[in-house]
């Protein structure tokens, strides 16, 4: 993993290099998360729309159609689980949300065909990096499980975008994680100790849909 991440950034410094023109702008969208088990976790998982926004950068390249992009995102997903606590009037639905607030740095290689000076079509594939900033340990059903998640993650992009005017983009694209996003801990406390009976693997996957404008 290591030298794969070492090989990412030493062609972007390459790619920058060779750049030919550097573009700033602003980027936002929504997430549509989907969060992942490795067992069963509950049937009442349900997964929310998200957000994320920040500063972008375009490289074109020496290259005909080639650019690369690069943005520092502020990311935030969310999901909640419903279930039932006894009370002395019976069983009562509540709900509890997990976050993760991260900065995630998503690197894209784009090829492009122009449609004249309208409008451009791109692909795009590349490595995203994303560091927590959000709270890593998060309490659900009152304590009988905890959501914790990684301090940093690794995962890809795959998407397609279009320009238009030479200053907006629109992208829509997959987001892969490689490795779990976080973990549950299903756990008990039995005369004042805390038992850990179980836990379960999480990823995060996502569809991303964004926005920017480049000045």
């Amino acid at each position: 993993m290591k030298k794969f991440l070492f090989v990412c950034m030493a062609a972007a410094f390459a790619l920058t290099a060779q750049a030919q023109k550097l573009t700033f702008g602003l980027k936002a969208g929504v997430n549509l998360t989907s969060i992942s088990f490795n067992e069963s976790v509950g049937e009442n998982w349900k997964n929310k729309a998200g957000f994320h926004v920040g500063p972008t950068i375009k490289l074109a390249l020496p290259i005909a159609g080639l650019t690369v992009d690069a943005s520092a995102l502020y990311d935030h997903r969310s999901a909640t689980v419903s279930t039932y606590e006894l009370t002395n009037v019976g069983f009562v639905p509540i709900e509890n949300t997990v976050k993760q607030q991260s900065i995630q740095i998503p690197i894209n290689v784009r090829y492009g065909i122009g449609l004249g000076s309208v409008a451009n079509l791109f692909a795009f594939v590349g490595p995203q990096f994303g560091f927590n900033v959000g709270e890593k340990h998060q309490a659900i059903w009152k304590d009988a499980a905890e959501w914790t998640l990684r301090s940093s993650n690794f995962s890809a992009n795959f998407g397609l975008g279009v320009t238009l005017l030479k200053h907006v983009q629109v992208t829509a694209n997959y987001n892969l994680p490689f490795g779990k996003t976080g973990e549950i801990e299903f756990s008990d406390v039995v005369n004042g100790v805390k038992q850990v009976y179980g836990k379960s693997d999480a990823k995060a996957n996502a569809w991303q849909i964004s926005a920017a404008y480049f000045f």
